[in-house]
């Protein structure tokens, strides 16, 4: 009979083979994973790897002034009072001492005077604000620039567009809660904003106010909006825009070792963990610093709100210059219809023009890709030379954007350099149409010219300032070729193609439905693609190297370069 001596004992050990019993740690973890099944999912992302690159932390900015925003934001609820109610001050600042004010007024107050640190977390909350709506700002230009949004990231684009929006809404509703004469002066704008939209525009103010303006609803209301509603969206969005930024693999720029396929980088743990996390602190001192050293809206100074006053150079906070001026540079049109009066000087700058740029920004993913037809993944970030019009577009954006932001202060234009304010305000009539165009123009250009550069770079290779003087007695000066690690990144891009439309007319020659829509393609697309300089072929560097190039890049370089 044979033995299965798989079960047999191979020790005399006299304890029994039973297991270790586990820790408490390791005994919760295991029931954890039991029922949520978290270890999988942990075992699988705890090792994610992301590349390194300085331009990545804009966004982790935006991520770390959000977390200062909410640490911040819950310690100021637990001082101010979002009530209109009308009492008599008897805080400390005695410039303010008996006069009647709004409880939320005197709250924003007692907070900046009386309640120990209170002034330093007011400032921080509204330096983070600014941080917050800046750092999207700048990483959306960079996701655009550097061509991060195309497939399949175009849903976390349209993302990144929602949370720029909703963070300005945010801003808007925290800086008004204070009721202070200039804040105030924001809501009475905001009130004529709405009322100027036909049909509803009454009702709707009527609405948010709970009766004739200012009422007493709309602090208690702004407050449920600032700190509930807008920040569960935006906590909700930022959630969805990290989980997809892990689905899809984070992007690298191009170089020895990357592909579409990989990442190259560093785990999250321990490293990139560790690096966001010291970030974060950076992040949150850089805040303290500024809250703690520089003034930003002195409520004591403007004074609690009064409709019969107006604050001189009143102006909101930045992010939302440009609609402002953008109302303050329109001429004043007006129509009239059956009775009802159509101010177009408030709908145009103020209901339409944010609402049309803020739709067009979303949807320039797919404007793009349908010009382009260009339906393949992209992992690999392109630098923003080798996309001319794309960055020439964005440029001509911000153009647009940072001229009506200039708008907005045109009465601190004029008195800071004693000028006509009409002089500027028909200069910026005529610059917000002509900038952006010289701007597009002058930008493709200089990309094409960057382009241009760098093909003569790899072709010839870089200047050694070293001078040789030839047989003949001629003087040349001594190049050597780029190593192959900056070959490799400066043709790492892919070539231009202007890929072909389907016929316009069918087998029959009957003009297909979508003939007109298919030229008006092909004519953007040769539009999009026309100027750019494609990267050198083999065979350009082989007549590099025929005309006498003697340290150009040599024939085997420029295989791998192909």
């Amino acid at each position: 009979m044979s033995v299965d001596t798989t079960k047999v004992a191979k020790t005399n050990a006299t304890t029994a083979a039973s297991p270790a019993k586990p820790s408490k740690l390791a005994g919760a973890a295991t029931w954890a994973d039991e029922r949520l099944g978290l270890g999988g999912v942990l075992k699988k992302n705890i090792r994610k790897v992301f590349p390194d690159h300085w331009s990545f932390m804009l966004g982790e900015i935006a991520l770390w002034s959000f977390v200062v925003l909410l640490i911040t934001g819950v310690l100021l609820t637990l001082w101010f009072v979002p009530s209109m109610s009308e009492v008599q001050y008897q805080g400390s600042y005695d410039q303010l001492r008996g006069i009647y004010m709004s409880e939320a007024m005197v709250s924003s107050l007692n907070i900046s005077f009386d309640i120990r640190g209170g002034l330093l977390l007011r400032q921080m909350h509204h330096w983070a604000a600014m941080l917050f709506i800046g750092s999207m700002m700048i990483h959306l230009m960079r996701v655009y620039f550097t061509g991060a949004f195309r497939k399949p990231r175009e849903v976390n684009w349209v993302i990144g567009s929602l949370l720029l929006l909703l963070g300005t809404l945010e801003g808007f509703t925290g800086y008004s809660l204070p009721d202070d004469l200039l804040s105030g002066t924001g809501v009475r704008a905001a009130d004529g904003f709405m009322k100027a939209a036909p049909v509803v525009g009454t009702y709707m103010s009527f609405f948010l106010f709970g009766g004739e303006f200012p009422g007493e609803a709309i602090i208690p209301r702004l407050y449920i909006i600032h700190v509930l509603l807008i920040p569960g969206l935006l906590l909700a969005l930022i959630a969805a825009h990290m989980m997809l930024v892990v689905y899809h693999k984070h992007t690298q720029w191009p170089g020895p070792g990357r592909t579409e396929g990989n990442v190259v980088g560093y785990p999250m743990l321990p490293v990139y963990a560790a690096k966001a996390g010291g970030f974060f602190f950076i992040v949150f001192g850089a805040t303290a610093l500024m809250g703690g050293l520089m003034t930003i809206n002195p409520v004591w100074k403007y004074g609690p709100y009064d409709p019969s006053k107006v604050t001189a150079g009143s102006q909101p906070d930045w992010y939302m210059g440009w609609p402002d001026g953008a109302l303050r540079i329109i001429p004043g049109w007006e129509s009239s219809f059956w009775g009802v009066t159509l101010s177009w000087n408030i709908l145009l700058p103020i209901l339409i023009l944010p609402i049309a740029f803020w739709l067009l920004v979303m949807m320039l993913p797919f404007i793009e890709a349908w010009i382009t037809g260009d339906k393949r993944e992209h992992h690999l970030l392109q630098r923003p030379r080798n996309a001319p019009t794309r960055t020439a577009l964005m440029v001509s954006f911000m153009t647009f954007y940072g001229l009506l932001w200039a708008a907005g202060g045109n009465d601190i234009i004029a008195i800071r350099f004693d000028m006509s304010i009409n002089a500027i305000t028909y200069f910026m009539r005529g610059a917000v149409f002509i900038g952006p165009l010289v701007a597009f123009i002058i930008t493709r250009r200089w990309c094409i010219s960057l382009q241009r550069h760098d093909n003569e770079r790899l072709l010839h290779g870089y200047e050694t300032g070293v001078v040789s003087r030839s047989a003949e007695g001629g003087f040349s000066e001594l190049h050597l070729p780029y190593s192959e690690e900056k070959q490799y990144t400066l043709t790492a891009r892919d070539r231009d193609e202007i890929l072909p439309l389907a016929s316009a007319e069918d087998a029959n020659g009957v003009p297909a439905p979508d003939g007109r829509a298919s030229k008006l393609r092909l004519k953007l697309r040769k539009w999009w693609y026309g100027h750019n300089v494609q990267k050198p072929t083999v065979e350009d560097f082989e007549q590099a190297h025929h005309h006498g190039d003697d340290h150009a890049v040599e024939g085997e370089s420029s295989k791998e370069l192909h």
